[in-house]
């Protein structure tokens, strides 16, 4: 794969530019669903990892869980764009749809800052 591993110590300025970068573009989509979602927004976060995790990133050019895994992440978030699936409970999926949604338009604003 082309991989190499660097060892480094602590905040060490030209290996940890990517945990900084990562750290502070986390920052910025949590305070931001903060703010949106007000007292709720510890139970989200969940949605935000998984927002996160699927989001497309520039520095590897796919989302972390296709680049971990080989494939695109399958969850009934995604099924409804399919509409293949028969599913319980719509309402819940459509309002986590809606909240994945959000979080991944916090988190292109945060990745673009």
């Amino acid at each position: 794969m082309g991989t190499k591993l660097r060892f480094s110590t602590a905040f060490h300025p030209q290996t940890d530019g990517q945990s900084k970068r990562m750290i502070q573009t986390w920052e910025y989509m949590l305070r931001s669903c903060v703010l949106q979602l007000r007292d709720s927004w510890d139970t989200h976060l969940a949605l935000m990892e998984f927002a996160y995790n699927n989001s497309y990133h520039s520095s590897i050019g796919m989302a972390p869980y296709q680049a971990l895994y080989g494939r695109q992440c399958r969850t009934p978030i995604c099924w409804n764009v399919v509409g293949d699936r028969k599913l319980e409970k719509v309402e819940s999926i459509q309002e986590m749809t809606e909240k994945v949604n959000m979080i991944r338009e916090k988190l292109k604003t945060a990745q673009d800052r």
